[in-house]
């Protein structure tokens, strides 16, 4: 299933999630068939694990990315999941401070909370902003160091998350573009439908276009197949290339394996510095934010 794309529908979308896992599974598999002498089985199963292996390791290693060109300004990005308003506006804000952020992206952006965010200071910090909250986890923002130019958001028409998208004016480069991504989970076989809509829609990149990113809660793994195909219009995973890519964003403090669906996805002519994930008190996301070097203009 993960090395050719085959997860259809709920719930193999969802449980395609926690591929790593399976590594482990698939490699003790292999030692139990050895032990017993099950050659045939071993012969299945041998060649599963090495796949697995090569698709997910590779994460925990990373070796970069640094494009030619890539020697412009630097910009520092991080991206928050609210958990339906419910994180905590002076514990964002820390982040904001202390990882000297030029662009926030939240998901799960409630009245009050983007209230309670301004009422903390926000807004000297980052005074430029492109805000849709909504109800539960519908709204979305861009908060930003720089001026934003508000594009058409990226979502189909009547789509019921917010992902809005905003152009930046940032001395000393080009045009840059940025998406606060946030696509329905696949949680159910409805919902699997709507993901695959929300995820289809991001932009691609490339010459002559604007450099992009691509930031948020995007629901999926790199082992979603729909998220790959994202990746392949022109960007990078800062998580993948960095060696950052398996530790897990969602969900935090529940008996459950945690998984990497949040990230954020530059293009590809970027170069990515830095890749963390930070703990957001009162969020049942980790937080998770990049370093780049954009093209000089």
């Amino acid at each position: 299933m993960r090395s050719f794309g085959l997860e259809r529908g709920f719930p193999l979308q969802a449980v395609i999630a926690w591929t790593p896992f399976v590594v482990w599974l698939a490699l003790l598999t292999c030692l139990v068939a050895g032990v017993l002498r099950r050659w045939g089985a071993l012969a299945v199963a041998a060649p599963a694990a090495v796949l697995l292996i090569v698709a997910v390791l590779p994460r925990a290693f990373g070796g970069g990315h640094e494009p030619a060109g890539a020697d412009g300004p630097g910009l520092r990005v991080l991206s928050a999941n609210l958990a339906l308003g419910q994180a905590q506006a002076a514990a964002l804000l820390e982040l904001v401070d202390g990882g000297e952020i030029d662009v926030l992206c939240v998901q799960e952006l409630t009245p009050e909370s983007l209230a309670a965010l301004e009422g903390a200071g926000l807004g000297d910090r980052l005074p430029h902003e492109l805000a849709g909250p909504g109800e539960t986890s519908h709204g979305s923002a861009i908060f930003s160091r720089y001026p934003l130019r508000e594009l058409d958001s990226v979502e189909p028409p009547g789509y019921p998350f917010e992902m809005p998208r905003a152009g930046l004016r940032i001395p000393g480069t080009g045009a840059v573009e940025v998406v606060s991504v946030h696509p329905v989970p696949p949680t159910g076989p409805n919902a699997v439908s709507t993901w695959e809509q929300g995820l289809e829609a991001l932009p691609g990149t490339g010459e002559p276009g604007p450099i992009r990113l691509l930031v948020g809660d995007f629901n999926a793994t790199l082992d979603h197949r729909e998220l790959r195909e994202v990746i392949d219009r022109g960007y990078v995973d800062a998580g993948d290339a960095t060696g950052g890519g398996l530790r897990p964003t969602w969900p935090v403090r529940v008996l459950r394996p945690g998984v990497t669906i949040d990230h954020v996805l530059a293009d590809e002519r970027v170069a990515i510095a830095e890749y963390d994930v930070h703990e957001l008190s009162g969020s049942d996301h980790r937080a998770v934010s990049a370093v780049l070097r954009l093209p000089g203009a």
